[in-house]
């Protein structure tokens, strides 16, 4: 048993830090219009190798089959209509209970001069939208949520019930990683606050069983900052 937890723990480590130097690598030497694209791209190719080409029971324990879309056979399009609403419906709850608190919290940081007025056209909004959940959303929480924490769900057996999800020490390890990840892309210690709404993530991770809802609030949280920071002209 010891042998076993020492070794998911040594690939763990092994493969964060492998991915967190080829995101780091890839943010300061590429062109920044390729940037988004090549770390969605290292994320995903390790979500792959360490779980996407598994058997079907490690997709499915990983919370990665994403409603069967990665497993072999026809696409069971009720299963897959089914967890796209619910994904969303987590997401709305989610945003619903934390917008507002992370809107005061998001002022009392940047200190905004003036009032918000954003002039963004509608297909701007959308383009945001579809890149930050394709690019961003999708890739970070297939690899952190997805490999990584469930990784280290089998290394901290020892759960708790919070709210209707079995949770462990692998949460906030998670999001350890998560933070100290965006930290060595961009060397500002704001980047590591990170860490906190990536334990809502992981929560919904571990709530839903999948990656879905996870992936929908972290764009949806990326798109309300990044409207915020243009609407009040900080970013």
């Amino acid at each position: 048993m010891m042998e076993r937890r020492a070794r998911i723990a040594l690939e763990v480590l092994i493969v964060s830090l492998a991915v967190t130097a080829s995101v780091t690598l890839a943010s300061r030497f590429l062109p920044d219009r390729y940037v988004a694209t090549a770390v969605g791209f290292v994320f995903l190719g390790a979500t792959w190798a360490m779980v996407w080409r598994k058997d079907d029971a490690r997709v499915e324990r990983s919370g990665l089959a994403l409603a069967g879309l990665v497993l072999p056979g026809p696409v069971d399009r009720p299963r897959l209509a089914r967890a796209i609403l619910q994904a969303l419906a987590w997401a709305a709850l989610s945003a619903a209970l934390t917008f507002v608190p992370f809107f005061f919290g998001w002022r009392a940081f940047w200190h905004p001069h003036g009032h918000f007025a954003l002039r963004v056209a509608p297909l701007d909004v959308l383009n945001e939208a579809f890149g930050q959940l394709v690019i961003i959303a999708l890739p970070e929480e297939a690899f952190y949520r997805g490999y990584v924490q469930s990784r280290l769900d089998d290394l901290f057996p020892n759960k708790v019930r919070v709210l209707g999800a079995e949770i462990g020490p692998a949460l906030v390890v998670t999001s350890v990683v998560f933070a100290l990840g965006h930290f060595a892309t961009i060397r500002e210690p704001a980047r590591l606050a990170v860490f906190f709404p990536s334990l809502l993530f992981g929560w919904l991770r571990a709530r839903t069983r999948g990656i879905g809802a996870g992936v929908a609030f972290h764009a949806s949280c990326n798109v309300f900052s990044e409207l915020l920071g243009k609407g009040f002209r900080v970013y």
